[in-house]
């Protein structure tokens, strides 16, 4: 009896201990979660708007262990409460759909939401993130404007190999018919780790 209540007790502490390594925070009117293990570090946050049929997150990651990690969207799955599980989709696919059906109206929207999200948060300093490719896509282009796929390009979430020290950040996309994502679960598989996120429906998010 003894021992079984000191199993249960450890499960229990041991619950306990996972949920509260994550930290949440605000910045810029977003709400921001955090949790780190084995080194690698996964924020995200809502991003306040969504573009034709999806729902929008901000994703930074950084890589603070001794070894190299491939990160891609589709390590991000939502598990709705009843079960369904959605993957963020790749970024090509992003982009592309973006390009077909998204004006540009609704991707310099996504641009300015992004940006001020990025901006507005001084926990997040990417080695390899938006502001990197932003800079890229401009030089391509000789230093004028982003056109629609460009930007998009720029900010979408996309494969990468994180060096230890490095760090990255993107907008990841469910499809989700333009609505929130709801409550349940942020699921991430990376870095040789499952991150567990509870979700909650975010007062600014409610209908």
């Amino acid at each position: 009896m003894g021992s079984r209540f000191s199993l249960a007790l450890a499960a229990v502490l041991f619950t306990g201990a996972l949920h509260a390594q994550i930290i949440e925070f605000e910045s810029g009117g977003l709400k921001y979660r955090t949790l780190t293990r084995g080194g690698v570090t996964i924020m995200w946050a809502h991003l306040p708007m969504h573009i034709k049929e999806y729902a929008v997150l901000q994703v930074a990651i950084s890589n603070g262990s001794p070894v190299s990690w491939q990160v891609k969207p589709q390590d991000f799955k939502f598990e709705k409460p009843e079960g369904e599980t959605m993957a963020a989709l790749p970024a090509a696919t992003v982009v592309e759909s973006l390009m077909e059906r998204a004006g540009r109206g609704d991707v310099i929207k996504l641009i300015t939401a992004y940006e001020g999200a990025l901006y507005g948060n001084t926990r997040v300093h990417s080695t390899n993130g938006y502001e990197s490719r932003r800079q890229d896509a401009q030089a391509e282009m000789g230093g004028g404007k982003l056109r629609a796929a460009a930007a998009a390009s720029a900010i979408a979430f996309v494969p990468s190999k994180l060096l230890p020290g490095q760090s990255t950040d993107g907008a990841i996309f469910y499809p989700n018919s333009g609505k929130p994502l709801g409550a349940g679960k942020l699921i991430v598989n990376a870095a040789g780790e499952i991150f567990v996120f509870p979700v909650d429906v975010e007062a600014h998010l409610r209908p």
